[in-house]
């Protein structure tokens, strides 16, 4: 395929935390002038929302109650901003109160139905590429072209103790291990979209790769080049 052709939209990638997904997003997306949606940013957004409105996970009927009237939003170019009502919530994502939560408010059914409709939408308003954890099975089962990331649990402790000392959080390595490690039980044995590979999807393991061989390797599996 080269550039003269069509190429494929949208692109899902999905992967357990820290696998490199929202990474590769972003830089297909620049390479090819995709828009890029990070959904993980969505579902972390509404947990901030139900911490600030103090709607515990347990209540799941509160919780779809929020799901249906909160006022969120996303704007999705080269990379991925999420506004609660007037005010952009983006730089607040990270931190240990919403990292700590956030896979408990995913796991509900009702939030999860949500934040599918506005992906989809997303995904139908252009070329785009989409990363989570459910792209590829739940959201968008008909993409034309699905990765799937994945990382030894040691490799991606790493990355998000990297990640965390970057936006001043208290994790140490063994801390983001283990809490790597309950993302991935919880990620993987919800009833609602569990985390696996779509049966389709190009499986690549990122944990001894370079952010640039992810991308050419991706890239390649497209057909097309950089020129």
């Amino acid at each position: 395929m080269s550039r003269s052709q069509p190429l494929p939209s949208p692109i899902a990638i999905d992967g357990p935390a820290a696998s490199g997904k929202s990474t590769l997003g972003r830089a297909l997306a620049d390479r090819l002038g995709y828009q890029f949606l990070d959904t993980g940013l969505m579902y972390r957004a509404f947990t901030l929302a139900a911490l600030r409105a103090g709607v515990g996970a347990e209540d799941t009927a509160a919780c779809a109650e929020l799901a249906r009237s909160v006022d969120l939003r996303v704007e999705a170019d080269r990379d991925t901003r999420v506004f609660l009502g007037d005010e952009d919530v983006t730089g607040l994502m990270r931190s240990a109160e919403v990292e700590a939560n956030v896979s408990a408010y995913s796991a509900i059914p009702a939030v999860r139905e949500r934040m599918v409709a506005m992906q989809r939408e997303v995904a139908g308003s252009g070329r785009a590429v989409l990363a989570g954890r459910d792209i590829g099975t739940v959201v968008l089962p008909d993409a034309p072209v699905k990765f799937y990331l994945d990382a030894s649990e040691t490799a991606r402790a790493h990355r998000r103790s990297a990640q965390a000392g970057s936006w001043g959080a208290e994790q140490r390595a063994h801390e983001a291990h283990r809490d790597i490690t309950g993302r991935d039980l919880i990620d993987s044995s919800r009833a609602a979209s569990p985390l696996r590979p779509a049966e389709d999807a190009i499986v690549i393991d990122t944990t001894y790769l370079s952010l640039e061989a992810v991308v050419e390797y991706a890239l390649g599996r497209l057909e097309c080049d950089d020129s």
